[in-house]
């Protein structure tokens, strides 16, 4: 059943509006969201960075090549002449360093999680733009049925104004009557003012999305019904989560490649000297090992720094969760008051203040109630139809937030 109020009409009001192709819906709102938009844009190419870095983490590192005169005699009858003596040559080299295979794994491990990083990252700026999208539209949405129906309560008001000054004219009411009348309408006209502001604060919203100078709420508003199960099932896939996971295992891949650095690393390198015909040419193949002797001083210190990180990364993550977890029930308590708060006032207020209104109306007909009564009475019906609508608009707008924000990416 929808209980949203059906008196608002909405097609006189987007008719023109819609002619000039400045009409969005919400789903069309939120696919603009995850479109161009130049933050995402930006988390795009940065998830591109990182992947395109991560291919290459794991590889050797360049090779180096040495040239250069071994062994020239600098004194002597033989000095600088490379020539004359046996171990003289001109060599030239290439160096290849090979690091253990631990410390590649585990550079391209850090590579990994930086690509899990980014990707989390650009996940949470799309969650946060779509419930930041979503929520504007509804406000817009809301303002514009607000506006639609204080206008129509002012036009029915200002309709008793000729009645109420032959009333007075007459004799038959007070002059002070027409004061009466006139803070209604007023009272009327600061509404329609405030609401103009809000609708003119939504598009402003949505323009930051979709290039609009003048959007318009097109279609009709997301429903304010929920699944709290599903939502919190949700909640260990949200963005905020997944976030705190990638942060984690950063920090874990950093144990890992600190770890590595116990091992040893080699190297090898190819050595061909030129040397005195006499002699003959000479070739020369060599190969190194690091000696992590010192673990104490040096690598053991680090490794004790990474695991502290990564008990760090993980005791924000449960720290996250928490907050998660809170601020869902927060904003899942605000979502049931917001409702109960539209219901009582849709189904207990709102046939009381008609009743009210038909009966001054009545009274006023037969004689037995002074207009300013009928005038009192439809004013606050009209008033009171505006918070049923901002009762409304609270509601629908809590549980797309909710939805947006710990549920699916979709309305």
């Amino acid at each position: 059943m929808d209980w949203r109020i059906g008196w608002v009409p909405f097609s006189a009001l987007l008719a023109a509006q819609t002619a000039q192709a400045q009409s969005v819906g919400y789903e069309e709102a939120l696919a603009a969201v995850r479109g161009e938009q130049p933050v995402l844009e930006a988390g795009a190419l940065r998830v591109q960075s990182r992947r395109e870095a991560a291919e290459a983490a794991d590889e050797l590192p360049d090779p180096r090549v040495r040239a250069g005169i071994m062994n020239l005699p600098v004194t002597g009858p033989a000095a600088f002449d490379p020539d004359r003596q046996l171990p003289t040559q001109i060599a030239i080299g290439i160096e290849q360093e090979i690091p253990n295979l631990a410390r590649r794994r585990a550079r391209f491990g850090v590579a990994s999680s930086e690509v899990r990083l980014a990707e989390a990252r650009l996940g949470m700026a799309e969650r946060i733009l779509l419930a930041d999208a979503g929520t504007a539209w509804v406000r817009l949405h809301y303002a514009q049925a607000r506006l639609d129906l204080a206008q129509a309560a002012l036009d029915d008001l200002r309709a008793f104004v000729p009645v109420a000054n032959s009333a007075v004219a007459s004799g038959s009411a007070r002059p002070a009557e027409s004061l009466a009348i006139r803070r209604e309408l007023l009272g009327i006209e600061d509404a329609i003012t405030a609401i103009e502001a809000e609708r003119e604060t939504a598009q402003a919203q949505i323009s930051r999305y979709i290039p609009l100078a003048d959007p318009v709420a097109l279609g009709a508003a997301p429903s304010a019904v929920l699944d709290e199960e599903q939502l919190r099932f949700e909640l260990e896939s949200n963005p905020e989560i997944l976030l705190a996971d990638a942060e984690r295992g950063r920090a874990e891949a950093g144990v890992a490649l600190a770890r590595a650095e116990k091992r040893p690393d080699f190297g090898v390198s190819v050595t061909y000297g030129r040397r005195n015909p006499d002699f003959g040419d000479a070739v020369s193949i060599m190969g190194s090992i690091t000696l992590p002797i010192f673990t104490d001083r040096r690598q053991n210190p680090r490794i004790a720094a990474a695991e502290a990180e990564a008990a760090a990364a993980s005791a924000e993550r449960e720290d996250r969760r928490r907050a998660l977890v809170a601020g869902f029930e927060a904003d899942l308590a605000t979502w049931r008051s917001t409702v109960r708060q539209w219901g009582r006032a849709r189904d207990e207020l709102l046939p009381l203040a008609r009743d009210r209104a038909d009966l001054d109306t009545a009274s006023f007909a037969a004689g037995r109630a002074d207009l300013v009564d009928v005038i009192a009475a439809k004013s606050a019906l009209a008033l009171l139809e505006l918070e049923i609508l901002e009762r409304e608009q609270a509601a629908v707008e809590a549980a797309v937030r909710l939805r947006l924000t710990y549920g699916e990416s979709r309305p």
